[in-house]
């Protein structure tokens, strides 16, 4: 390698590290979390390995229950038997509670462990049981990743929909969708003019109109999500300007909507829609309108043929910015939104923090950036392909 390209490889370096620490490592170890299936083998290691060397035809082998009896012992002794209740209950509910009362009653579990299993709970008699931990045994497991798409193993082994009641992650995800398109639709449709607007100032006025586009960056998320929840309530200005200008005669419910959802998304995103548009926009040679009107195009005309689709890369990827925001967003829903407006990532933080299931947290992550990844993608492919001359 030449000494020029030695010197380019250590300045891009950092960047390189930097990408890996902050970007791959914690993707990679997401994916790997969303399949991990380790509880059961840490837990009950001799017990797992009895159960993956078993067919899966009637019950296991006598000394699964003795290995099985010995190590819940263990493990409640040792206070190791909480990840592994907590992910067999996730899968069926009703075994945190069967787990605890056969560890409890371990002691009196070691002669003729089968016999006394079963005496304790019918349940050890049965191989559909058996046949949950034995999936249980790891390494990975395909649990979380069909659990986030409302679907699950049957007893079979085949896949199957959950049940209705328990059916919340597909309209969870269509709703993040939804909401996060029409942010994005009304970004756009309120930067075009904003942004036309900036570009055709001359640059001294232009850029005082970019110090007020960029405001809202001065403040946090938080705070204007706050301003809007401000403005939202009951009591609020916006419900007394509305009645003050009698166009209601009550206060109007709308913290806890749709509405302020959207409004208080589109107030925080929007310049991220104005700033590229406005880049390309100003780029663009004032000859050419004027070119198609000495042509005989008229207004309409020259805007479809000739600024929108030379203005589109910008506007596609200032849309395409705000949709990749909106999708993951947390804060403005929590706050200004109801139990129905809440998006993936309310949901995502609910299993990192107040009901720990990191695997489903990291299945649900992977799905979501899945989702943005064809997001992405998608967009890649429309900007060299827009207006296009044949």
């Amino acid at each position: 390698m030449r000494r020029g390209g030695i010197a380019a490889f250590l300045l891009v370096l950092p960047l390189l590290l930097l990408l890996v620490l902050s970007f791959a490592l914690p993707v990679g170890r997401m994916l790997w979390t969303a399949v991990a299936d380790p509880e059961l083998s840490d837990t009950l290691p001799d017990t797992a390995a009895v159960l993956r060397a078993w067919n899966g035809e009637g019950l296991p082998p006598e000394e699964a229950f003795a290995h099985l009896a010995r190590e819940l012992g263990a493990a409640l002794a040792d206070r190791r038997l909480g990840p592994l209740a907590q992910r067999l209950n996730f899968e069926q509910p009703g075994l945190r509670a069967l787990l605890l009362r056969t560890a409890r009653a371990a002691g009196e579990l070691r002669e003729a462990p089968r016999e006394r299993l079963i005496a304790l709970d019918p349940r050890w008699g049965e191989a559909e049981l058996w046949r949950l931990l034995r999936s249980a045994a790891g390494p990975v497991t395909a649990l979380y990743l069909l659990r986030a798409v409302d679907l699950r193993l049957g007893p079979a082994g085949g896949i199957e929909a959950v049940a209705e009641e328990e059916a919340i992650y597909r309209t969870l995800f269509l709703r993040t969708l939804w909401i996060a398109a029409l942010v994005t639709a009304l970004c756009v449709v309120l930067a075009y003019p904003v942004a036309a607007a900036l570009a055709a100032l001359p640059q001294r006025l232009a850029a005082w109109g970019l110090v007020l586009v960029l405001v809202p960056f001065w403040t946090s998320v938080l705070v204007r999500t706050t301003a809007w929840f401000v403005l939202l309530q009951r009591e609020g200005p916006l419900n007394a300007a509305a009645i003050a200008l009698g166009l209601i005669e009550h206060p109007l419910q709308l913290i806890g909507t749709r509405f302020a959802v959207v409004a208080a998304m589109v107030h925080v995103l929007l310049p991220f829609a104005i700033l590229p548009a406005y880049a390309v926009m100003r780029r663009l040679d004032p000859a050419l309108p004027r070119a198609a009107a000495s042509l005989g195009a008229g207004a309409v005309a020259r805007f479809f043929r000739v600024h929108l689709p030379l203005s589109f890369p910008g506007v596609a990827a200032g849309g395409a910015m705000v949709f990749l925001l909106a999708v993951g967003y947390y804060i403005t829903p929590a706050l200004v939104g109801g139990p129905r407006d809440q998006m993936v990532a309310s949901f995502i933080a609910f299993f990192l923090s107040q009901t720990p299931n990191w695997g489903m947290a990291a299945a649900l992550s992977l799905l979501l950036l899945a989702m943005t990844g064809a997001a992405a993608l998608a967009a890649r492919a429309l900007l060299p392909g827009f207006g296009r001359r044949e």
